[in-house]
């Protein structure tokens, strides 16, 4: 089996990468006529106005795992894209910015000892890469966000520990310019996975609903649940209708004026 690219049966039923909109087609960078850009266990499409990543996925073996280190593996930008396409370390030079990886680099280290050396290293290609403050995974509610996966594998009897995985930047037009980069405020995830041979997907929104002020410092994250049909409204893509079909959020969920924000992992509806 081959380790290139984001493999759409991973589940054993088909849950695929998503479909750019036409604005976000027009706006991504193509790759021998593609679109999508394939690493070891992930792909992505790439914004070319915003310089990352709209939409990361990636597979999950949670009974493959190996723990690698990842000392001595350098940021770089990917060869095979444009380097004005991507952000590299320009922006992250002397600052609280840290370099936060999209697909997570533990979630990738899986599968022979080859290929999830390979996954390590490609994870930290810049295309993978999007600014985030350094107290990030502190400051939201004990690194609840950074924590889902894990969450997901642990509470949850999902078949064959195996778990497929969305996310990416929210590009809103009022993202506040830091060295001529427009910094993303918002996040979005979805997680599918099979229990008992059902297709479930549960989506959520790291978010600050406040205005930016000129300070670099960023006020409190918040995560919610929500639905995909609602992150659909905020970002130029679509997702598969079997990953719709397989939506956890319930109708309580999509109100946003009442909808509170997770203080644990145990508010999740899986």
């Amino acid at each position: 089996m081959t380790s290139a690219g984001f493999d759409a049966k991973f589940l054993g039923t088909t849950a695929g990468i998503p479909v750019l909109t036409d604005s976000g087609a027009a706006d991504a960078v193509e790759l021998d006529g593609s679109t999508t850009i394939d690493y070891t266990h992930f792909s992505l499409a790439m914004s070319k106005s915003r310089k990352f990543a709209s939409w990361v996925a990636w597979n999950i073996d949670g009974g493959e795992m190996k723990a690698l280190s990842r000392s001595n593996i350098p940021f770089v930008k990917d060869p095979r894209v444009p380097a004005g396409f991507q952000t590299g370390d320009e922006l992250y030079r002397d600052n609280r910015l840290d370099r936060g990886h999209l697909a997570r680099r533990a979630d990738l280290c899986w599968g022979p000892k080859a290929e999830a050396q390979k996954a390590n290293r490609d994870s930290f290609f810049f295309t993978n890469i999007t600014p985030q403050m350094d107290d990030f995974n502190q400051s939201t509610k004990e690194g609840l966000w950074g924590r889902l996966e894990d969450a997901v594998l642990a509470d949850v009897d999902v078949d064959n520990l195996k778990v497929s995985v969305y996310g990416g930047p929210v590009f809103n037009a009022d993202d506040r310019v830091f060295r001529s980069v427009a910094i993303p405020r918002e996040f979005y995830k979805a997680i599918a996975f099979v229990v008992d041979g059902e297709l479930r997907c549960s989506a959520f929104l790291l978010t600050q609903n406040i205005v930016l002020a000129e300070a670099l410092d960023l006020d409190e994250f918040r995560v919610f649940q929500v639905s995909l049909t609602e992150l659909e409204k905020r970002v130029s893509l679509t997702f598969p209708a079997e990953l719709h079909a397989a939506d956890t959020a319930s109708v309580q969920l999509l109100d946003e004026a009442e909808r509170k924000p997770l203080d644990s992992l145990t508010d999740i509806q899986w």
